[in-house]
């Protein structure tokens, strides 16, 4: 099931409503690509959120210029929201607004997937303290002073449905993963938003995680004639 948008038009995504990512300066640019090159591929648009539309530098020194504001985002225009890790959810308050949108989209039914330090700052936020997850770990989070450490899942990604909109993939679903998990990260998503299921799922994962030379094969044939 996919969220659709209630109008067409150039560039969305054949009626489904596109994928918001995060960025901001200091983002790892390694942890979201795995997801958003399938998710595009998939006919997801990829829309781009700063803190202004004032052009932002990664890690890696990408410099990136926002498709929008993160004022002008809105739940209901997305079909996700995704934060990348960044050395500022540590550093100092400055990406605090990213966490608050994502309580806005999961309050709303729209999932949120948080990966590296962006679960730090879902922590400080109190996003975690009822939910499943995880991070880069354990201690990392204690260390934000959150109440989550219970629901706190020794894995390389969780997904936790959440309770949410009818309408909505996966409802309010959050989406964690520590930061050297890029691969599983965009296993839960690609799952999560219907991308791939099943045989392919585990084929796609098999192919860019362990590097199995069947796993293409494998790919291919699950997914011939889609």
């Amino acid at each position: 099931m996919t969220r659709t948008a209630t109008s067409g038009g150039p560039g969305d995504g054949g009626g489904r409503l596109p994928v918001h990512l995060a960025v901001y300066d200091s983002l790892a640019d390694w942890e979201t690509g795995h997801a958003t090159a399938y998710l595009a591929r998939a006919g997801y648009e990829i829309r781009t959120v700063g803190p202004t539309r004032e052009s932002v530098v990664s890690i890696g020194g990408l410099r990136v210029r926002p498709d929008l504001a993160l004022a002008d985002l809105r739940p209901e225009d997305s079909a996700l929201l995704i934060l990348p890790g960044a050395d500022l959810w540590d550093a100092t308050d400055d990406l605090a607004p990213f966490a608050r949108a994502a309580r806005a989209f999961l309050d709303a039914g729209v999932p949120v997937a948080a990966i590296c330090g962006a679960t730090a700052g879902l922590a400080r936020e109190g996003l975690l303290d009822e939910r499943d997850h995880t991070g880069a770990a354990s201690f990392h989070l204690a260390a934000t002073g959150y109440g989550g450490g219970a629901r706190y899942v020794e894995a390389d990604a969780v997904t936790d449905a959440g309770e949410g909109a009818a309408d909505a993939v996966g409802g309010g679903a959050l989406v964690t993963a520590g930061p050297t998990e890029p691969v599983a990260f965009a296993r839960e998503i690609l799952r999560l938003l219907g991308v791939y299921e099943g045989e392919s799922l585990d084929a796609w994962y098999r192919l860019f995680h362990d590097s199995d030379p069947q796993a293409y094969a494998d790919l291919e044939k699950a997914t011939a004639g889609r």
